[in-house]
């Protein structure tokens, strides 16, 4: 089932026609880094030459042992019996050279953009600088002994691994497409197809396989690629494996649903479905390594791509460095009184999350907040930590949108923070001004109350934890499922960012509608698919504005509807 075909140069296809810019995948080598580089490389091996020499001559040689004796006494026998066999140059020099060659690779991105294989061979080649020769009954291979770190050699094989970056990519679709089951006929013998299968995710042992894991990696950066997003660590995948083997057998959608993946613990197979809108491209790659053995109708863009159920392709994911930050969040914890002889001196504190110790990035903090604000989380401190919490237990809620890059559309968590530029917006259309009563239904945190005067806004929250930062903030906040709450008296104006769904918005709506006053407003934001339809028959509609892309984590586009109750009252 392998393709073998080589490459025609006639007949290549470029990734410049699969991607927009190759040139935005990379990072250009910085000249003067490499001076530094050479430099100290020069320092530093003129200073082992010398004291090779200056240790093995004369009547240093002869004591030098009463050093290794006393000083590193129970390792005398595993170190080298003579000195001249210790302070041998061309070991010292070979290992000198794998420290320089090392970090020569890491002045540039090209070990990211490196696919598995690639990178396996060269830390190989650097972990035996001095070469290594073939031993029978095992798979080492013959290996060579690593170039002398010389500023021509340096300059010429980084050029060279730059300039194949975008070669690399393909060789990491090639990878995936090599490490794909000969035992299903699921997996198409011509491309990728929907449907895909790699063994061993899980081992004999019940541990995840990181070879495997390493393999789909490279399939979730080149799908990243395609998406203008960051890329994934080299290790998050082995984490998105353990998740999806804890609901064995059922899809987990990951990456905005690029890419969904389910686990077999059983059997340890990997079953991986790419959307259509990344199969073709990945197909396009590998047709540029094998032309003829790629049918041009599975590495064409299709003219409409077949929808498959639950399998919704977001635009927008989350950065990987901001859900990095909600992976590694861990619950908080408090100190407990007078704990027992067997009792840990601190006690979990229930619903509740802390960010990891360190240095963060700013940007990836502040949309990590954003997130957790998204699925109903508050911004606490006890004693000296800062915390989150939340009315639930968030761990599942965290897990899947490290997984998926997108906060989860589910009645039980879903709250989307009203985004300051749609606030504003609606902020301005309403033009509060006097003494006016205010309702925001399903306020949250009061993404939209915020923006009106608290004296006369009520808010309804069904979260209790919400309840508590809007009272503190001034408002009348009542404590409700609001599409069960009634109100007492109608309102003048009604602001309402409601849940969209499974059509929850239009329920929020109209349950919301009689609460007016004949002459008031109802301002909503709603899904844009509700544009132009007759959401509050015999009502004045007006749609103010289309807003795409505001929500982090989704792809959904709002629209702001302005509603009054008597079409009459607009004219």
């Amino acid at each position: 089932m392998r393709p073998e075909q080589p490459m025609s140069a006639v007949e290549k296809v470029t990734l410049g026609e699969i991607v927009e810019d190759v040139s935005e995948f990379f990072a250009p080598m910085a000249a003067d880094l490499v001076d530094s580089l050479i430099s100290q490389y020069n320092a530093a091996r003129a200073n082992v030459e010398a004291l090779a020499g200056a240790v093995r001559s004369g009547q240093n040689a002869s004591v030098l042992h009463y050093f290794v004796e006393g000083n590193v006494r129970e390792e005398r026998y595993t170190l080298p019996t003579t000195v001249d066999a210790l302070f041998r140059a061309e070991g010292a020099i070979a290992q000198l050279n794998a420290d320089f060659w090392s970090r020569a690779l890491r002045l540039t991105d090209v070990l990211d953009h490196m696919p598995q294989k690639r990178r396996d061979e060269w830390f190989d080649q650097i972990r035996n600088p001095e070469g290594r020769k073939a031993a029978r009954h095992t798979s080492e291979t013959e290996l060579p002994p690593l170039p002398e770190f010389e500023e021509a050699t340096v300059r010429s094989t980084l050029a060279g691994l730059l300039h194949s970056r975008a070669q690399f990519l393909a060789e990491r679709v090639d990878g995936i497409f090599r490490a794909l089951s000969r035992e299903h006929v699921t997996n198409c013998p011509q491309g990728f197809n929907k449907r895909m299968i790699l063994l061993r995710a899980i081992t004999s042992y019940d541990t995840i396989d990181h070879g495997t894991a390493g393999v789909i990696n490279d399939l979730r950066c080149v799908i990243a690629k395609f998406m203008g997003r960051d890329e994934p660590k080299w290790n998050d995948t082995s984490g998105v494996i353990s998740i999806a083997r804890r609901d064995n057998g059922r899809w987990l959608g990951i990456d905005g649903n690029a890419l969904r993946i389910r686990i077999y613990n059983g059997v340890g197979t990997a079953h991986l479905e790419v959307h259509p809108e990344m199969a073709w491209r990945l197909n396009a790659i590998l047709a540029s390594l094998y032309p003829l053995a790629i049918p041009s109708e599975l590495r064409t863009k299709p003219k409409r791509a077949k929808k498959i159920k639950d399998f919704e392709l977001y635009d927008r994911p989350l950065p990987f460095a901001v859900l990095d930050l909600l992976a590694g969040m861990k619950e908080a914890h408090r100190a407990r009184e007078n704990p027992g002889f067997r009792e840990s001196k601190f006690a979990a504190i229930p619903k509740t999350r802390r960010f990891d110790l360190g240095d963060h990035n700013k940007a990836a903090m502040a949309e990590a907040e954003k997130v957790l604000a998204a699925i109903g989380g508050v911004r606490d401190k006890e004693g000296n930590v800062d915390l989150w919490r939340f009315d639930y237990e968030p761990g599942q809620v965290l897990n899947q949108i490290a997984c998926s890059g997108c906060i989860p559309d589910q009645k039980s968590h879903q709250f989307y923070p009203t985004p300051h530029a749609v606030a504003e917006f609606v902020a301005s259309v309403a033009n509060v001004h006097g003494e006016e009563l205010i309702l925001e239904p399903s306020a949250g945190t009061g993404g939209l109350a915020s923006w009106f005067p608290a004296l006369g806004t009520t808010c309804v929250e069904i979260s209790s934890l919400h309840c508590k930062v809007l009272e503190a903030l001034g408002y009348e906040a009542i404590e409700a499922d609001f599409l069960s709450w009634k109100a007492k008296h109608p309102f003048d104006l009604v602001v309402m960012n409601p849940p969209f769904s499974e059509g929850r918005w239009l329920a929020h709506l109209q349950h919301a509608a009689p609460m007016l006053k004949r002459t008031g407003r109802l301002i909503a934001i709603l899904p844009a698919s509700a544009k132009g339809k007759d959401v509050l028959p015999g009502w004045s509609l007006e749609w103010a504005r289309t807003f795409d892309n505001e929500f982090a984590g989704t792809s959904v586009s709002v629209v702001v509807l302005v509603a009054r109750p008597d079409k009459r009252a607009s004219q």
